[in-house]
């Protein structure tokens, strides 16, 4: 079993249409600290990002940001949290958000959300790592991709006996519970060498 310690939120800069995305955002963070759970996410104060990291802050969590520098201004960089890192580029924010992580969700966003989630379910798909990864269909958000998930193996482009494994969640309460039985059939990783001495 593995245990989630951290998990990684993928979402907007913006707030989106439907107020019932902030919302969302604000609820989540609530939940994070109340699991004792730690935010891992982009490192924005703008929207959705800024928004649950606010929110875990503002109720006694802890919050790592990763943002590579040629966005600290774009996306008005969150200076508040514990851990902030600044990266070169997107590859090393995104390499960091995920070794940083035991779980990844995506919460509504726009193509740079779609695009880490995306590469989390290919990585999950090729076998390279194990870590559950959520799509919190708020108000049906995540109901196209599903679609086109689905397209993509009718037409052959998704093999049948090649899974994207992830799961869907309506309700952001159930969110964590869901990852935490998803992480639970995660095989354990096997220990590194120096784990191995240390145990001798």
């Amino acid at each position: 079993m593995s245990e989630i310690k951290n998990i990684c939120v993928y979402c907007g800069s913006s707030d989106g249409r439907d107020p019932v995305f902030k919302e969302t955002a604000d609820r989540f963070g609530e939940l994070l600290v109340e699991n004792g759970i730690g935010l891992v996410y982009g490192g924005g104060s703008l929207g959705l990002m800024g928004a649950v990291a606010r929110s875990v802050l503002r109720n006694g969590g802890t919050v790592t940001g990763i943002i590579p520098e040629f966005l600290v201004e774009r996306e008005r960089m969150l200076r508040d949290v514990q851990t902030l890192t600044v990266t070169p580029d997107m590859h090393e924010r995104k390499r960091l958000m995920f070794e940083q992580s035991d779980a990844f969700v995506a919460l509504p966003g726009g193509i740079g959300t779609l695009e880490e989630t995306v590469e989390m379910l290919t990585w999950s798909q090729l076998g390279q790592h194990a870590k559950p990864v959520a799509l919190a269909n708020i108000g049906g958000y995540w109901d196209p991709l599903r679609v086109l998930f689905d397209h993509m193996r009718q037409e052959a482009f998704i093999r049948r006996d090649l899974d994207v494994g992830y799961i869907v969640v309506e309700k952001i309460e159930d969110v964590i519970p869901h990852l935490r039985e998803e992480a639970a059939k995660a095989p354990k990783p096997a220990l590194t060498e120096a784990q191995v001495a240390e145990r001798m």
